[in-house]
């Protein structure tokens, strides 16, 4: 029998992950069979989008020029736009296959390994190609992300080869990189944190993953095959080169996604707007009250404090003494996003306004009490509580509408290279927070952002504190739906909060008390079966105490 079919292993195998909380980056669930995603516009009797049949993306490269970063950000927009897709790393199947504490034989990644190191990898590549060939055939599947070094011509040709004859199409990524600083950056800041070197120290496992680069660069053949299809992102996305990706629509779109795409590090920081001297009117577009102006201070001093902070921990564990990356701010055109980030326009930031990261328009809606909405559309309310996500009332917008309308600030999201502080509604923000941790589109209406509160988006390739307890393995058991700043590991992103302290009680609450849904309180439901919900989450200063939010169906919050 084989070993790889043994009971211990197959608990173990990538494919047979549990679902993970609101709290954690859900790119790695494996996708739904029926939900919507948050930005798909239709859906098919297969599952499959775009008439683009299945593909299979492979990625070329040698070790720490970025090709997972490339795999999940991939992937995390193909779902988002409703593709079936799920990620393959190779590497999780070898460290499953192995078990946990076990190194790899030495030889293990030297192309004259032993034979008993062939006959390891041989295995563990079978695993993988078995799992792939399955969600492609057996779960509706469209695109399989296949995530390894491929690094020999002769051997991207027959991987070609052997998906045409199951009817797949196969295309290859390669991160090609000769900046040694984006490599030094990802072998210090990304690999040691891998699961593979674990209760290693920084400088033992940097050698080690050093050594593993050294011994692929002799035998490395960068893509020039004529006849496969093939784009090359050269240094971070710095120059991109396209062969022969002819083959559908969906291919194209993945091509337009990477040329917006980077893998330099960027932290992305989440804000409300200030109040309001009208808070429950949209068509006002009032100016801040002075709690709004009071909160707008305290929050970019708070911001600005805690980059400092951050820079400081990174040079104590040993990290570079370089300058603070330049921050970008990007609003709304409301006046109210806009004059929340005037203190720091003032202090030199540059400032940004985008008008597709206005608000939802609440139509109908826009100041009528929850009393009122019962009265004069109850039918309406019926359907809001069944799909809070779709649903519009009359000459309104939807979370969905929102999420399609906000695409090109995806695009640019991916395409900004500097820090970014993006102060806006909470339904802007629910929106951008569900695409980065994968969300379900039920699960986004249900998202918090109290206002005494930023959060922090470090991008996978940038890893400043020591997050060695983060494995790709380890998932949060919270749901509550109040999102933390997002902590990277390797592969997926987790949450933590930045406190705001000395705020007004009147201006902390998420949204104002309006037409609700109630849900299970904490402690006894999940969102997803299966899995517990505790009372609290672990962040950097201890236990907080987390609860699920009400769903708010009255867009004009």
């Amino acid at each position: 029998m084989d070993t790889l079919l043994t009971a211990e292993i197959y608990a173990n195998s990538p494919r047979f992950r549990r679902r993970s909380s609101t709290f954690v980056d859900a790119i790695h669930d494996l996708p739904e069979k029926e939900e919507m995603a948050p930005a798909q516009l239709y859906s098919t009797e297969s599952g499959r989008l775009f008439h683009s049949g299945r593909i299979v993306i492979a990625t070329v490269g040698l070790p720490a020029r970025g090709k997972t970063h490339i795999s999940v950000a991939v992937a995390r927009y193909l779902r988002w736009l409703g593709v079936k897709t799920h990620v393959f790393h190779l590497g999780d199947y070898r460290r499953a296959t192995l078990g946990p504490g076990k190194d790899v034989p030495d030889d293990y990644f030297f192309l004259n390994a032993s034979p008993q190191s062939v006959l390891l990898r041989n295995k563990i590549l079978k695993k993988c190609r078995e799992d792939i060939y399955h969600f492609l055939e057996h779960e509706n599947g469209q695109i399989a992300i296949y995530d390894a070094v491929n690094a020999i011509g002769n051997g991207r040709k027959s991987l070609a080869k052997e998906f045409a004859k199951h009817n797949v199409q196969t295309l290859f990524i390669e991160s090609h990189c000769t900046d040694e600083r984006i490599i030094q950056e990802n072998v210090r800041n990304v690999k040691i944190s891998s699961p593979d070197y674990q209760g290693w120290s920084d400088e033992d496992a940097i050698a080690d993953y050093l050594a593993r680069i050294n011994s692929r660069i002799p035998h490395f053949e960068t893509m020039e095959e004529p006849e496969l299809h093939w784009i090359k992102m050269i240094n971070a996305g710095e120059r991109v080169v396209v062969n022969n990706c002819a083959f559908g629509y969906l291919s194209q779109r993945i091509v337009f996604y990477l040329l917006n795409l980077h893998i330099k590090s960027r932290q992305t920081y989440f804000a409300r707007a200030g109040t309001t001297r009208e808070e429950d009117s949209y068509k006002a577009d009032a100016s801040l009250s002075a709690e709004g102006l009071d909160y707008a201070k305290k929050m970019s001093d708070t911001l600005l404090k805690h980059r400092e902070l951050e820079r400081e921990a990174i040079i104590t564990q040993g990290g570079p003494d370089n300058k603070l990356k330049p921050l970008t701010v990007w609003t709304s055109t409301r006046r109210r996003t806009v004059e929340t980030s005037n203190y720091l326009a003032e202090k030199g930031y540059r400032v940004r306004q985008r008008s597709q990261m206005s608000q939802m328009n609440p139509g109908v809606c826009e100041k009528m009490s929850e009393k009122k909405i019962r009265q004069e559309y109850p039918q309406e309310v019926i359907k809001h509580e069944a799909d809070p996500y779709h649903h519009r009332y009359p000459r309104a917008e939807s979370y969905h509408d929102l999420a399609v309308r906000m695409e090109p600030i995806i695009l640019e999201l991916e395409r900004e290279q500097n820090d970014l502080l993006i102060i806006a509604h909470e339904s802007v923000l629910r929106v951008l927070y569900g695409y980065l941790m994968a969300c379900n589109a039920a699960d986004i209406p249900k998202l918090e952002f109290p206002r005494d509160e930023i959060i922090e988006v470090s991008c996978p390739f940038h890893c400043p504190l020591d997050l060695s307890q983060h494995s790709h393995y380890s998932y949060s058991n919270s749901h509550s739906h109040q999102p933390e700043q997002i902590i990277p590991s390797s592969y997926n992103n987790v949450a933590k909060r930045i406190h705001i302290p000395d705020l007004s009680d009147r201006i902390i609450p998420g949204s104002p008390e309006d037409l609700q849904m109630p849900v299970p309180p904490s402690g006894t439901v999940s969102p997803f079966s299966g899995v517990g919900t505790p009372s609290g989450t672990m962040t950097p200063t201890g236990i907080q105490p987390l609860s699920l939010r009400k769903t708010h169906i009255n867009p004009s919050e």
